[in-house]
């Protein structure tokens, strides 16, 4: 048990000198570490209502297709 104990101890001194270690490497690289996942510097993208519009219209239209081939089943 005391072997244990020494092993785990040891261990978490490794983590601790591994997340210090990324860190440095990730302040090198221009990352932010935050959490589990580092995240870029790229603001999320957001789509025009134009956009947003024209892929309704093409998902509406799929669906159409869907339902009709569904009628022509069943009849």
């Amino acid at each position: 048990m005391a072997n244990s104990a020494g092993v785990l101890k040891e261990l978490k001194q490794e983590r601790t000198k591994s997340d210090q270690a990324i860190e440095v490497i990730g302040k090198l690289v221009g990352r932010k570490e935050t959490g589990n996942h580092a995240q870029g510097s790229r603001p999320p993208r957001t789509l025009s209502p134009a956009a947003r519009r024209k892929i309704a219209a093409a998902q509406r239209k799929r669906w159409a297709k869907v339902r009709q081939s569904q009628v022509k089943k069943a009849a």
